[in-house]
């Protein structure tokens, strides 16, 4: 079988990481592994391949490119659908869906290109296209949101701003239609941006979550339906904020999530007894038409 790394967006080293730790689990368990730098669409597989793990972050790998070229191949892969990764991907759909869906989100609107932000901080603005907290900028006072806006326009013109929702971070990570524990983040700095998920080591994980059996129910509620009509498949995580009053709102869908040192769906699956080596084969016999790689150590 195949792992597919790297991609040219802005979460390649991310993805590389990822991608390098879903190899070295597979081989643990006796499985022969390919690992791919994907760089474009044109990318061949090594003969006889029989199953692809894509473990590409962002543009390319979480846009539907990938998964279409797989399926013009014919060949098996894990993870939601070339038609699917949009509904998760472009963050002006996925409002739209989980709106559709009666899923709460943060009050929030797309801004064009030139136009000026309206709204009033504390506030979120994200480029609609990117994950990993890439061209994601949190302002808390109202003369910084000009210089948040033009830093999250160097990723993309049009851009998501929404209502900054007060509260605790928590995630919900999906292995085929189960839901594993929820995890609660608390970052040390207050925000979980880019460097508190990957480059430094004092961000909290607590699993199970500190909720409410009441509030536990409602989020995996919403959690579940946003899974389902952002087209998740095979596994994924949703991301969601719990404020102190009222109701959770759901971020986003994240349909390939990380698999690094740090990453939050792995953490989750330990809470359950299940190993890292053993998630991603869980993960992999998902793959369509095939036997289970478990019993199967001779594929590649």
């Amino acid at each position: 079988m195949a792992v597919l790394k790297g991609g040219p967006g802005a979460e390649r080293e991310v993805s590389l990481r990822s991608g390098a730790a879903v190899a070295e689990a597979l081989r643990s368990v006796g499985l022969q592994v390919e690992e791919l730098d994907v760089q474009d669409a044109s990318f061949l597989l090594p003969e006889g391949v029989e199953a692809v793990f894509p473990v590409l972050h962002g543009s390319f790998g979480e846009d539907g490119i990938v998964q279409r070229r797989l399926e013009d191949l014919n060949i098996p892969y894990v993870g939601s659908r070339s038609w699917e990764m949009p509904r998760s991907f472009d963050k002006e759909i996925s409002r739209a869906l989980l709106l559709q869906a009666e899923v709460p989100v943060a009050d929030g609107e797309m801004i064009e290109a030139g136009d000026e932000v309206r709204r009033t901080a504390p506030l979120v603005i994200k480029a609609p296209r990117q994950g990993s907290s890439i061209g994601l900028e949190i302002v808390m006072k109202q003369e910084d949101v000009p210089e948040a806006l033009e830093k999250v326009r160097q990723f993309d013109d049009r851009v998501l701003v929404e209502a900054f929702v007060e509260g605790r971070e928590v995630t919900v990570g999906f292995l085929g239609e189960d839901t594993l524990p929820i995890v609660e983040i608390c970052p040390a700095s207050g925000t979980y941006d880019y460097e508190a998920k990957y480059e430094r080591n004092d961000t909290e994980y607590v699993v199970p979550a500190r909720l409410t059996p009441e509030k536990e129910e409602i989020i995996l509620s919403y959690a579940r339906r946003a899974y389902h009509h952002l087209g998740g498949r095979h596994f994924g995580r949703v991301d969601l904020r719990v404020p102190d009053e009222g109701v959770p709102v759901v971020l986003e869908l994240n349909p390939i999530p990380g698999f690094t040192s740090t990453s939050l769906l792995p953490k989750a699956a330990v809470a359950l007894g299940i190993d890292f080596p053993s998630l991603c084969v869980l993960i992999l016999n998902q793959a369509e038409h095939l036997s289970s790689y478990g019993q199967s150590k001779s594929k590649t």
